[in-house]
């Protein structure tokens, strides 16, 4: 089974099309129609929507699991280029087709696509009930699902001007991710929680926060606008 995340890199979509398409060579069957739809995917974070479309109309369905994946990656396709009417249906069929299969991790992937077309209010209801499946789940991939969902669960909140129930579902992310060895996630969920705190007018705490994820960062050879975007703002606070 190929494992889909050693070639993806998602904030270089461009970079991780061609990594799939060398993927491509040899590979036959389900195996070569999984990863095309990820070269779909690829095509269409980088708006590239024609193309993915017609990378997406090539693929034979080859079982379950490439079925949902069509579902899931046209649907994403459609949400991405304005379209969430469209995408969304194709979305609940994909959760349909995934928990036919047994496909728990695809399911909650396709039920958090589901969320994001979701007005905000409904959009927390629903993204609890994903979150209270992934946690219940024997399937670690499923279970890897939950920082990412409760990180949506805090934007969800944000919108709503909810910002202690935003910081909340942060913090909680927060600690998922400092429980795995993903670095850059971490930090990423170290800015959420910095930035609700600023949002909530707890300038002090998130300026300390932010400072000391800037000096993470350096100490890793790394830099990020937003963290210095924040702390300008917080600068004159």
């Amino acid at each position: 089974m190929i494992d889909l995340s050693e070639l993806w890199n998602f904030d270089d979509p461009e970079a991780s099309e061609r990594r799939f398409r060398a993927a491509l060579a040899g590979t036959l069957g389900a195996d070569r129609a999984v990863l095309q739809t990820q070269v779909a995917r690829a095509l269409g974070l980088q708006q590239r929507y024609g193309e993915a479309l017609a990378v997406l109309d090539a693929i034979e369905s080859t079982g379950p699991e490439v079925h949902v994946r069509l579902l899931l990656e046209r649907g994403r396709v459609y949400r991405s280029s304005g379209d969430p009417s469209a995408a969304e249906p194709l979305f609940r069929a994909a959760v349909t087709a995934a928990d036919t299969a047994g496909l728990d991790a695809l399911a909650i992937d396709a039920m958090h696509m589901v969320a994001l077309t979701l007005p905000n209010a409904e959009q927390v209801a629903y993204t609890r009930t994903i979150l209270d499946r992934a946690r219940a789940c024997a399937d670690p991939a499923a279970r890897g699902w939950v920082a990412s969902l409760l990180n949506n669960l805090g934007m969800a909140h944000s919108e709503l001007g909810q910002w202690q129930l935003a910081l909340g579902a942060f913090e909680e992310a927060l600690i998922e991710r400092r429980s795995g060895t993903d670095a850059v996630a971490t930090d990423a969920a170290r800015w959420m929680v910095a930035w609700a705190l600023r949002n909530l007018g707890r300038t002090d705490e998130a300026r300390e926060q932010q400072s000391a994820l800037k000096a993470d960062l350096a100490a890793a050879g790394r830099t990020d606008r937003y963290v210095d975007e924040e702390l300008a703002l917080l600068a004159d606070r």
